[in-house]
């Protein structure tokens, strides 16, 4: 009896960490749709979209309380313990970065339906939109490295900021370029700094995500640690 029940208690608590698990690859979803939304609000100058992205923000933030909340009582309930642990501390933290993913969506829905108020000009945001097309697939890819729980994945999907870094770098020069061109330029040009700035925390996210990701998998807690070495402790813990 006493293993029967164990073995209950065992396989119910497997079914609350799935059905966890799916809450976030859901939020997830929710996140990247939203994004991918902007994007097009962006390139097609719909201002009516943007509004409606703007207004939907608090759809990730209900579905953040509801993950966070389960994780809280999963950690007094169960009192889990090693791989178990890190899920629900690594669920945990993904749901942060998530919910800011949308805050910053939201800046950029702003700032597109502000667009007829600026005057921006399509020119300005053709960087933008390269920099937010790339972070759309850094957080699918790291939403998908965590979905199958691949370290090697998520360090390939990290390495990949530094290019946003260098995208963002690009794009403030050529905006700098505008507003020195003509100073009316300025207001319109600021709002595009601002998209690329939100843009590049995305990326940001994402690499926290594969972060989180890799502390899933391997136990290793990767933060502040340089791409390289993280890589090389990966490929020892292959060869072992």
């Amino acid at each position: 009896m006493v293993l029967s029940r164990t073995h209950h208690i065992s396989q119910q608590f497997d079914k609350e960490l799935e059905e966890i698990r799916s809450k976030v690859l859901s939020m997830g979803g929710l996140v990247e749709e939203l994004l991918s939304h902007v994007l097009d609000a962006m390139s097609k100058n719909d201002l009516e979209l943007a509004e409606q992205i703007a207004a939907s923000d608090y759809r990730v933030n209900d579905m953040e309380v509801d993950i966070d909340g389960e994780c809280t009582a999963i950690l007094l309930r169960r009192q889990p313990a090693a791989g178990d642990l890190r899920l629900v501390l690594a669920i945990s933290k993904i749901i942060g970065d998530l919910e800011r993913v949308g805050d910053e969506v939201k800046k950029v829905a702003r700032i597109v339906s502000n667009f007829s108020n600026t005057g921006s000009q399509r020119s300005y945001y053709v960087g933008v939109l390269a920099m937010g097309y790339h972070v759309r697939r850094m957080l699918r890819a790291a939403l998908d490295a965590f979905a199958r729980m691949d370290s090697h994945a998520a360090l390939e999907v990290a390495q990949e900021d530094l290019e946003v870094d260098k995208e963002l770098e690009a794009v403030m020069r050529q905006l700098i370029t505008y507003m020195m061109e003509d100073p009316r330029n300025i207001r319109g040009v600021l709002d595009a700094v601002l998209a690329a700035r939100a843009f590049e925390r995305i990326g940001d996210h994402a690499d926290n995500i594969c972060e989180n990701a890799i502390f899933l998998v391997e136990g290793k807690d990767v933060r502040h640690v340089a791409l390289e070495d993280v890589r090389q402790q990966l490929e020892q813990g292959r060869g072992t």
